[in-house]
């Protein structure tokens, strides 16, 4: 039996693949901050999760998440879901400070936990460390600047992560997922170009992490899209306005 734990399951892409992981007969560890949300979905699958509150931010997490593992009875995946973001064109300090402490602190603390229980545990079964990012991560978009940012460094963290578990021999695969706009409480309320509903989006990333995709865009309109981000040099990107 395949075992996962998800950090920020209580809401959005994560709590979906929580319960769909569940509904497939997997143990499944599930890991955020507001605890009522963790109750009910265990209470949907009894016998098949197991919870633990964790703030990223915290500096009981990766102890948490240990005990976590512990109870689970040990992990082959684990997918970072947790993550938080706002349109902020005034730069406001404090959704500044929030995004960078979840997205780019916690994310790291979380990854690094998961790699090192790889780097004891996994020597024959291989483990997997997977990060729901996003496709923002592509260019800075101005009115989100901290959190594209806070995107691309995940990117390159976890392209780091799979270069040394070559160099120290870790096995351990490293998956980047990356979206585009999903219909999500975090982009509730505004309106975003090809924004895709959790139906849509949940099975295609649950196939990237079975299949130990090293990066995943979804969906391939949005490949394209990013793909051609790429091609537009600065002196133009500057007046595109992405978001309305």
């Amino acid at each position: 039996m395949k075992r996962i734990i998800i950090i920020g399951a209580s809401s959005g892409m994560g709590r979906r693949v929580a319960a769909d992981f569940a509904r497939l007969g997997w143990r499944v560890g599930v890991a955020a901050r507001r605890e009522e949300e963790l109750k009910k979905l265990k209470e949907s699958f009894p016998d098949r999760i197991e919870y633990a509150t964790i703030d990223v931010t915290a500096d009981d997490a990766v102890e948490r998440f240990y005990n976590l593992i512990e109870t689970l009875g040990g992990m082959d995946y684990m997918l970072y879901a947790a993550g938080c973001g706002w349109r902020n064109p005034e730069l406001d300090d404090a959704f500044d400070r929030r995004t960078l402490e979840v997205n780019v602190l916690g994310f790291t603390r979380m990854v690094n936990a998961a790699y090192k229980y790889f780097k004891d545990t996994a020597n024959v079964s291989r483990g997997h460390i997977a990060a729901i990012t996003s496709v923002a991560g592509t260019k800075g978009i101005g009115i989100s600047a901290t959190y594209s940012a806070s995107k691309r460094y995940q990117w390159t963290y976890l392209q780091a992560i799979d270069q040394l578990a070559h160099q120290q021999h870790v096995n351990v695969a490293i998956t980047d997922i990356r979206p585009g706009f999903v219909d999500t409480p975090l982009i509730e309320g505004h309106n975003y170009p090809m924004e895709m509903s959790l139906d849509y989006v949940a099975p295609r990333l649950e196939k990237a992490l079975m299949r130990s995709k090293r990066v995943a865009v979804i969906d391939s309109r949005w490949a394209v899209v990013t793909a051609l981000w790429r091609l537009v040099p600065d002196r133009f990107w500057r007046r595109i306005e992405l978001l309305d």
